[in-house]
């Protein structure tokens, strides 16, 4: 049975920000809690929910399953080894006899320098001046670094954590946890991939790979980004979906209004608001109904009167 897909179950972009991933979470388990749901199947959706949030519920351990999902995306495989077997190089010891040399084999596990076989008839000493002439490399790293609206609009310097390979002193390399800062540029854009030269895994015989680091803006509670806009979700009660008013509401910026409904809205209608999204941009205002954990005898007799008259 294939693995289930985390954002899928929990109904979130893999570009999402960790909080809204944890928001995320919060509203199924809300949903689909058996002792708010008396569906038979809440109880093995719950499971479903609970299993999804526990593989990324961490920085770390999002990390390390992106990094797995990539890896079995990349060479198709289905279990822990993306090479399928025990040993990358389909022999019983990598680092044996008839496998290669040792630089070959850090070539291949660290993604650069040069591979061997290349050069066609060359002989020994050919092969010894081009892997000479040839810079072996560390694989490029990916990390991420997650901003509110506020500290994105702000710009700035911020720290971020990263685990990469570094050289060990002994000719080899180890995993090592590391503080770096980057200048955020003020207003950067969501899903901004900044390059770090040489910041990346280190190769115990070459230099450092490069970090590619994806800028993720949170934009809050009930909003998601659509392209570079932020759709802001805005509960409106059915009688003013119907007869049109008023409701309050709280932009991206923090300042908050009243918004005009027309009358015979429709939830999943929308209202743009020009300039009032992130940085300068739209916003747009999309309807929902307004739950209510708990209606009121008045309000029970109020609908029992409009099913009456066919509402």
């Amino acid at each position: 049975m294939a693995e289930s897909d985390p954002y899928e179950v929990l109904g979130v972009k893999k570009d999402a920000s960790d909080k809204e991933i944890t928001r995320a979470y919060r509203r199924l388990a809300k949903r689909f809690h058996p002792d708010k749901n008396d569906d038979p199947a809440a109880e093995d959706r719950m499971k479903r929910i609970n299993a999804a949030y526990e593989k990324i519920d961490s920085p770390e351990k999002r990390q390390k399953y992106d990094q797995e999902s990539q890896m079995r995306n990349m060479f198709g495989g289905r279990g822990g080894n993306p090479f399928g077997g025990g040993n990358p190089f389909g022999g019983g010891n990598p680092f044996g006899g008839g496998g290669g040399s040792m630089e070959d084999m850090l070539s291949g596990l660290f993604g650069g320098g040069g591979m061997r076989g290349q050069g066609g008839g060359m002989g020994g000493q050919g092969r010894r001046q081009q892997r000479a002439q040839q810079v072996q490399k560390g694989a490029d790293l990916t990390a991420y670094l997650d901003l509110s609206i506020s500290q994105a609009e702000e710009g700035g310097k911020r720290p971020f954590k990263i685990r990469r390979l570094e050289k060990d002193g002994m000719g080899g390399v180890s995993s090592t946890p590391k503080t770096l800062s980057v200048n955020i540029k003020s207003g950067i854009v969501h899903g901004t991939v900044m390059r770090l030269k040489k910041m990346g895994h280190e190769h115990p015989k070459g230099e450092a790979g490069d970090l590619n680091l994806t800028i993720r803006i949170d934009p809050g509670e009930n909003r998601r980004w659509e392209g570079d806009s932020i759709v802001q979700l805005v509960e409106v009660n059915y009688s003013t979906l119907l007869l049109g008013g008023k409701v309050r509401i709280t932009t991206p910026n923090g300042k908050s209004g009243n918004l005009n409904i027309l009358a015979n809205s429709r939830v999943g209608d929308r209202q743009r608001m020009k300039g009032k999204g992130y940085a300068g941009g739209d916003l747009d205002l999309e309807f929902i109904i307004a739950e209510s954990s708990e209606l009121s005898p008045e309000q029970i007799s109020a609908l029992k009167e409009l099913q009456k008259v066919g509402l």
